[in-house]
């Protein structure tokens, strides 16, 4: 049976410890993000990341996102990390902004998609809790705790608990509404808006005057 813990502000190096004891011995866990809880396992772990998108109900080739405990961790992630880039991670990480590029070939991992598509999407968020998390476990491979399909969840009541492999749920409350991420692109031409959420086009030019637009 999945253990539910109350997050509360008193406890939260204690949460933290036994959440990355989870992760490390191989756990999916469910943890609140800014406004939706998502499954969160250790993204070199092959079977937790497996098993994540198995308990999604996820196609064969969906990769996971990656999130990560600060923006300076991603230049081991991401095989060109360059000034444009750095500039708007600077600008607006930890928060709504996820860039996909592509991986640092070194990278032992599979998200999911078996490397075969040779992109990862990663964000520092601004869940102070999961930030702290990525700090003691390493990058943590991410899905909306949900099945495929269905709305995101801003309450545990909706979450759907697989006994075996779902090792620990914690309780965030009510998450409040909001605008999904902007995802930033990275081409051989440059950045381009993949989509607009949170951040604007505006917002995003004036860090980066010369990123293309979504649909260009």
């Amino acid at each position: 049976m999945s253990e539910i813990i109350k997050l509360v502000p008193e406890e939260f190096a204690a949460h933290v410890a036994r959440a990355a004891k989870a992760i490390r011995e191989g756990y999916v866990i469910v943890a609140p993000l800014e406004h939706s809880y998502v499954y969160l396992c250790d993204a070199f772990s092959h079977d937790a990341v497996r098993t994540m998108h198995v308990m999604r109900g996820d196609a064969l080739g969906v990769a996971a996102q990656v999130l990560i405990s600060e923006g300076s961790r991603a230049v081991g992630i991401i095989r060109d990390f360059n000034e444009p880039l750095k500039k708007l991670t600077d600008q607006f990480w930890p928060g709504l902004l996820s860039v996909t590029a592509k991986p640092q070939l070194a990278l032992n991992w599979d998200l999911g998609d078996d490397r075969n598509l040779d992109q990862v999407n990663v964000r520092v968020p601004a869940a102070e809790f999961i930030r702290a998390i990525a700090a003691e476990v390493g990058p943590l491979a991410t899905a909306s705790a949900t099945k495929v399909g269905e709305p995101a969840i801003d309450s545990i009541e909706y979450i759907s608990i697989d006994g075996t492999h779902l090792a620990l749920i914690f309780d965030g409350g009510q998450l409040p509404k909001g605008l999904p991420t902007t995802i930033v692109e990275t081409t051989e031409s440059g950045l381009k808006v993949g989509r607009i959420g949170a951040i604007s086009q505006a917002q995003l030019a004036e860090v980066t005057p010369d990123i293309s637009r979504i649909g260009s």
